[in-house]
């Protein structure tokens, strides 16, 4: 489907390697920004190695609630730079040891550096400056400003209208998607659904035992860009 597909998902902070497989299986992604924000889930919030084990960091919000939309959810100024200074400190002594630690250390730092006040602004800034660290393309918008007459319909139709609208007539989900989604009602409207299925990933880290699905900075701090390309790769279409 890629190159003829459109991909839909929320704006997560520094996202784990299925959501760039995502990306990759498809032309165009659409950050779904104007959808409500998920408390304890991956917008503002993902896992680094510390230790060998996972560590949870989190970016603070203001009054984040679930009945107010991704875009309208704002960082808060008041801890960030204080929570900023703690992350950078905790990502020094989790990696300096990593291969790529340097360059990616600054990449960290450049993302965060900058002024958002909106956490969608953020994540969809930490997927867009990885594509560019990696020296590869990636085409987006968001829901927001390519399709926010469509907010009032169904999660599906949704979908399916912002397809359409964008010109696609294919659509590839995550592969959790596929208990919600259903190909027969997505074919009768005129739009191919798949899923992508990220394939078993697995690198050198510090220890013995391997720890996946971290944050694609884990990833980073362990392999070359040349490996990065093999990775990005490492998906299907079901």
């Amino acid at each position: 489907m890629k190159d003829s597909s459109l991909s839909i998902m929320q704006p997560y902070i520094f996202p784990y390697i299925g959501y760039f497989h995502l990306i990759e299986s498809t032309d165009q992604i659409v950050f779904y920004d104007d959808v409500s924000y998920i408390k304890q889930g991956w917008i503002n919030r993902n896992r680094i190695l510390s230790n060998g084990k996972p560590l949870t960091f989190t970016i603070p919000l203001s009054k984040a609630s679930s009945f107010e939309l991704i875009s309208n959810t704002f960082i808060n100024k008041d801890i960030y730079a204080i929570w900023k200074t703690k992350f950078l400190k905790t990502l020094k002594q989790s990696y300096s040891r990593a291969p790529f630690f340097e360059p990616v250390f600054t990449l960290i730092s450049s993302v965060l550096d900058a002024d958002y006040e909106s956490v969608s602004d953020l994540a969809i800034s930490s997927v867009a400056l990885v594509y560019k660290f990696l020296d590869r393309e990636i085409r987006y918008t968001t829901s927001s400003i390519c399709s926010p007459s469509t907010t009032g319909l169904d999660k599906a139709d949704r979908i399916i209208k912002i397809t359409r609208d964008m010109g696609y007539d294919s659509y590839v989900n995550p592969v959790g998607g596929q208990e919600l989604y259903d190909k027969s009602y997505f074919q009768d409207r005129g739009v191919q659904l798949g899923f992508v299925q990220s394939r078993e990933i697995e690198y050198r880290q510090f220890g013995d035992e391997f720890v996946p699905w971290l944050s694609i900075i884990d990833l980073l701090m362990f392999n070359s860009k040349t490996s990065m390309e093999e990775i990005l790769s490492a998906y299907e279409i079901i």
